[in-house]
């Protein structure tokens, strides 16, 4: 599917609209692994470099910007929906944090912690529909926003769940990964009434954290079969 996409001067948005399921994802991520894109010169590829050679020689100024998503978002699926493996997981840069409203998470070994607890807790997770926004805050940064649902099943119960998932992008790795349930920003001291409630919230998510770090071994990485 080819993503449609509005560009302007200032920032990039490009929309993609998509269900994905774990298997799916395992068998395209093997393919992009296996083949070496960097020897072989894809369209898009082609015209950012024509593109850059035109404005070398002053025929434009403004050169594309690189779309962090397309790479990003696969194993972002595969997080979610409880099949993920150490590969995935390469797309944080080393101090990276995650934080939903149950968790705050901080570096990668606790991030790991986080999603490989899904399979301990839900009989089934997953991402069933999705919209991607990027945009481009500087020359290295962007923002992506995942507009989501997720669909759980807990002792038989079927849950769904409406999110706002953020990732904040540098030099194409996520060094801040936010997600919205019900597209409502997450308690803290900054977001709440009273300093003191947030930060009880914040303590709370770190503990939890914590607990499913030390329960998950430390973010050590499942055996794969």
């Amino acid at each position: 599917m080819i993503p449609r996409i509005s560009l302007s001067h200032s920032y990039q948005v490009v929309h993609i609209t998509n269900s994905w399921t774990c298997l799916a994802a395992k068998k395209i991520l093997p393919q992009m692994d296996n083949k070496n894109y960097s020897q072989v010169p894809s369209k898009e590829s082609e015209i950012e470099e024509r593109s850059i050679e035109s404005c070398s020689k002053g025929a434009c100024d403004f050169v594309p910007a690189k779309r962090y998503a397309n790479d990003i978002i696969p194993h972002i699926l595969n997080l979610y929906g409880s099949c993920a493996t150490s590969h995935d997981f390469e797309i944080y840069s080393p101090d990276a944090s995650f934080e939903d409203p149950l968790m705050c998470a901080h570096g990668v070994k606790q991030i790991k912690s986080a999603f490989y607890s899904l399979s301990k807790v839900f009989s089934e997770s997953r991402i069933v529909e999705y919209s991607v926004q990027e945009k481009v805050v500087s020359h290295e940064k962007r923002e992506i926003l995942i507009d989501n649902k997720q669909h759980y099943k807990f002792l038989g119960k079927e849950i769904d769940v409406v999110s706002l998932i953020k990732l904040s992008v540098q030099d194409g790795k996520v060094f801040r990964h936010e997600d919205w349930w019900d597209k409502k920003p997450l308690w803290n001291r900054e977001t709440v009434t009273l300093p003191m409630v947030g930060r009880a919230m914040e303590l709370t998510r770190r503990g939890s954290m914590l607990v499913t770090h030390a329960m998950m071994r430390f973010g050590k990485d499942p055996n794969i079969k």
